[in-house]
């Protein structure tokens, strides 16, 4: 995908650290808010950060053992529906964000956490299309044993699963369905 909002990269909010964030959760002292979420997922995502090897010394980048210990924190003491709304928010906001085709037709999606076999969506896309409701998905790939839809996409001779943005809109809109690959700038907090 090529178009659509980037991660916006902006300074430190006053007073937040990766520690500070931690220590919030972990001591459940109070709901996070949607800044400190926010702040803390793009610090995350954010090219050069997450990673033990990484060359930036900046003290205000969360790093893959902080991630790790900020997700024990929330598997220990849980979040409220804002903070999970906000987390979700962060995370899709954290690359290119593919402009919706809701306003313009009747949309659904079907997802799944994956599991064996993996058919659904190769027959429930066209399925719905079929009824005339439009189906742009978006599918992974590499999930364990049973590779992801889009692995079984791609085992087709000629099958393609990456498109631009126009690309896709313009198959959803005229076959009534697409099943496609994101782009590495989509969802970055996601892959990490």
């Amino acid at each position: 995908m090529e178009e659509g909002e980037g991660m916006k990269k902006s300074a430190t909010p006053m007073g937040i650290t990766p520690l500070s964030v931690i220590k919030v959760k972990r001591n459940k002292e109070r709901p996070h808010t949607a800044e400190e979420i926010e702040w803390f997922v793009h610090s995350f995502a954010a090219d050069g950060v997450g990673t033990s090897n990484s060359q930036n010394n900046n003290s205000q980048q969360v790093r893959d053992y902080q991630m790790a210990a900020w997700l024990m924190a929330i598997c220990l003491n849980g979040m409220t529906s804002e903070e999970t709304a906000a987390l979700t928010h962060a995370m899709v906001h954290s690359g290119v964000v593919l402009p919706s085709l809701a306003s313009k037709h009747v949309t659904a999606d079907k997802h799944s956490t994956g599991g064996v076999g993996d058919k659904i969506s190769l027959v429930l896309a066209p399925l719905v299309a079929s009824c005339g409701v439009w189906v742009p998905m978006m599918a992974g790939r590499g999930l364990e044993h049973t590779g992801g839809t889009i692995d079984k996409l791609e085992s087709l001779e000629g099958m393609k699963t990456s498109f631009s943005v126009p690309e896709f809109h313009h198959l959803v809109q005229t076959v009534g369905c697409c099943i496609a690959s994101p782009s590495q700038d989509m969802c970055p907090a996601d892959r990490k």
